[in-house]
C-alpha cells in the first residue's frame, strides 16, 4: 500500500508549503486518497477550497505521516470525496456555497451554509446575485408507522448559539436526527483575505470564544511554520500555560452542564465555582477572562509574573481540594449515572470513520491527541496521559473529561517549574513571495486545524477546521434511539461550536 509520501510522489510539490508536504495531483491521484479514506487505513483531517482550486489534508494514524492534496478545478467541479467518505459530506458542501466548487457524485448537493440570506452566491469566487425565489431546505424523509417529527430551534432557550435541529420519533424514541447549522456564519475567511497578520490573529481568536487560545494558537503556528518563525522558548511554554489553563475552564463547565441537563444542579454550580476560580485568575494574571489576544505570530504578548504565577498555583491548589469531592457525589449519585450511562453511545466503529478529535473520539476508543500524536513543543518534553475510554457513552464522555482534568493541572505544574526565562516575541520578516503553512493544535474540544497561503505579509487565504465539523454528524447518529427528553443530555456531552463551525 503506498503511503502519503508515495503519494506525494504523484503529484507536483509546492515548495513554498511547511511543515508537511503539499502536492497537486491530478483526478486520479484525487480518487485514490478518497478511497484509502473510504478503507480507513487514513482519516481526513480537512477539505477546504479556493476559487479554483480544492485541497485535502490527510493524516495517516499509524505513522502519524500528514499530506495535503490539492486538485485543480478549471471546470468548476472535483470528484466527490464524500461518495466514499460520508465525513466529508459537509465540507463539500460548504465548499459549493463559499465557492460555487461542484462535487461531482456527491449524495447531497443541498446547500449548507448559505440559507439564501446574503443576497449573494459564492462570496469567496465569483460573486453572483441570489435568487430571492430560492427552494426552501428540504429536511430528509423519514418514513414509517406513527412517525412525527419535532422542530427545535434554531432560537434556544438560555445564552446558546442557533442551531436547528429535526426529530423524527416513534413515540418518545428518536428514529432520526437532522442539524441545520450556519445560522451565525459570519464570513471569517473572507475577512480575512488582505488582513495582515495583526488583524488576522484578532480575527482568527474569534472564532470560537471558547478556544480563542487554541485558534490563536494554531494560527501563530501555522504562520511561523510558512514564514519559518523561531519562536523563543519561554513563550512557547507560556502557551502551553494558556492552552491548559483554557481546557481546564472548559472541562469543567462542561461536567457541571451535562450534570445540569439531567437535573443535578449541584454539580453545576460547584463547578461553575471552579471554573469561575480559572477564568478570575486569567484575567488577573494575564488581562483577559479568556486570555484573547495573548497569543501572536512569534510568540506572546503578556508574561508570567512571580505574583501571577502565586495566583494560578494557589487557585490549582483550590481546585485539587475540591474537584475529587465532585468527581465522587457524581459517580455515586444512582440518579445521575441512570441517566448518562448507555446515553448516547457513538460506537468505536463510526469514531474510526469520522475521526472526531477531543473526548468525543477519545470516549469511543479514538486515541489521538495533537499533543502526543504530533508532539509539538513544548508538550513534547511534558510527561501526560491520553485518557482512551471505548463506551462512548454521556458517561465516558465525563469521565475523559474528568481525567482531562486532572492531566492539565500535572502539566501547569511541570509548565511552572520548568518554563525557561528569555525573551517573548520573534520578528517576522516581511517577505513577498508567497508562502504557506499549517498547524494542528489540540483545543479542548479536539484538533484545530489552520492551513494559510501569505504574500507580502498578507493572508491570500486562510482555512480554519473547527474539531465541530467532525463531530455535529456524529450525534445525529449517538442520539438515534434515545428518547427525546436525553437529546440536550447528549448535546451537551457533545458540546460542539456552532460558532467554529459557522464560519
Amino acid at each position: 500500500m503506498p503511503s502519503l509520501i508515495d503519494l506525494m510522489l504523484e503529484g507536483r510539490e509546492v515548495q513554498q508549503h511547511s511543515p508537511w508536504p503539499r502536492a497537486v495531483v491530478d483526478a486520479s491521484v484525487w480518487h485514490f486518497a478518497a478511497s484509502e479514506l473510504a478503507q480507513g487505513r487514513w482519516s481526513l483531517l480537512g477539505l477546504w477550497g479556493e476559487p479554483l482550486t480544492v485541497h485535502m489534508a490527510i493524516i495517516d494514524g499509524h505513522t502519524a505521516e500528514i499530506a495535503i492534496v490539492s486538485l485543480d478545478c478549471p471546470d468548476r467541479s472535483y470528484p466527490s470525496v464524500s461518495k466514499h467518505h460520508p465525513p466529508a459530506l459537509r465540507l463539500e458542501r460548504a465548499i459549493h456555497d463559499l465557492f460555487g466548487l461542484s462535487a461531482e457524485g456527491s449524495p447531497d448537493p443541498r446547500p449548507w451554509l448559505d440559507h439564501n440570506r446574503w443576497g449573494t452566491r459564492f462570496p469567496l469566487a465569483d460573486r453572483i446575485d441570489a435568487s430571492p425565489n430560492a427552494a426552501p431546505y428540504r429536511f430528509l424523509l423519514a418514513e414509517g408507522d406513527g412517525l412525527h417529527q419535532i422542530a427545535v430551534g434554531p432560537v434556544h432557550a438560555g445564552v446558546i448559539e442557533p442551531g436547528h435541529f429535526r426529530f423524527t420519533a416513534s413515540g418518545e424514541t428518536v428514529v432520526r436526527l437532522e442539524e441545520r447549522l450556519g445560522y451565525t456564519h459570519k464570513g471569517v475567511e473572507g475577512l480575512m483575505i488582505g488582513a495582515d497578520l495583526g488583524r488576522a490573529i484578532q480575527l482568527a481568536g474569534r472564532v470560537s470564544g471558547d478556544s480563542t487560545v487554541a485558534y490563536a494558537f494554531a494560527f501563530s503556528r501555522a504562520a511561523e511554520a510558512a514564514l519559518k518563525i523561531v519562536v523563543p522558548e519561554r513563550a512557547i511554554w507560556l502557551r502551553a500555560l494558556f492552552a491548559e489553563l483554557e481546557r481546564l475552564a472548559n472541562h469543567l463547565g462542561d461536567i457541571g452542564a451535562i450534570c445540569n441537563d439531567a437535573s443535578f444542579v449541584l454539580m453545576h454550580a460547584l463547578c461553575s465555582v471552579l471554573r469561575e476560580n480559572i477564568l478570575r485568575t486569567s484575567s488577573t494574571a494575564f488581562g483577559h477572562r479568556l486570555m484573547r489576544d495573548i497569543i501572536v505570530p512569534g510568540g506572546v504578548t503578556h508574561d508570567l509574573s512571580n505574583e501571577s504565577r502565586e495566583i494560578i498555583q494557589a487557585t490549582l491548589d483550590i481546585i485539587r481540594l475540591r474537584f475529587p469531592a465532585l468527581v465522587e457525589l457524581y459517580d455515586n449519585t444512582a440518579s445521575l449515572q441512570d441517566r448518562t450511562v448507555d446515553t448516547g453511545v457513538l460506537k468505536p466503529a463510526l469514531a474510526k470513520q469520522y475521526a472526531p478529535g477531543g473526548y468525543i473520539g477519545r470516549a469511543s476508543g479514538r486515541s489521538f491527541d495533537a499533543r502526543k500524536t504530533l508532539a509539538y513543543p513544548p508538550y513534547d518534553r511534558l510527561r501526560f496521559e491520553v485518557p482512551i475510554l471505548n463506551e462512548g457513552d454521556v458517561n465516558a464522555r465525563v469521565w475523559i473529561r474528568v481525567r482531562e482534568v486532572e492531566q492539565s493541572l500535572s502539566l501547569i505544574d511541570q509548565i511552572l517549574d520548568r518554563i525557561p526565562e528569555g525573551p517573548l516575541r520573534a520578528k517576522a520578516d516581511q517577505l513577498r513571495e508567497p508562502r504557506e503553512g499549517m498547524a494542528i493544535v489540540e483545543g479542548f474540544r479536539g484538533d484545530v486545524l489552520v492551513w494559510l497561503r501569505l504574500r507580502d505579509g498578507r493572508v491570500e487565504r486562510c482555512h480554519l477546521r473547527d474539531p465541530s465539523w467532525f463531530q455535529w454528524p456524529l450525534l445525529e447518529a449517538a442520539i438515534e434511539g434515545n428518547i427525546v427528553a436525553d437529546f440536550p443530555l447528549c448535546n451537551k456531552s457533545f458540546n460542539c461550536s456552532y460558532s467554529g463551525h459557522d464560519l
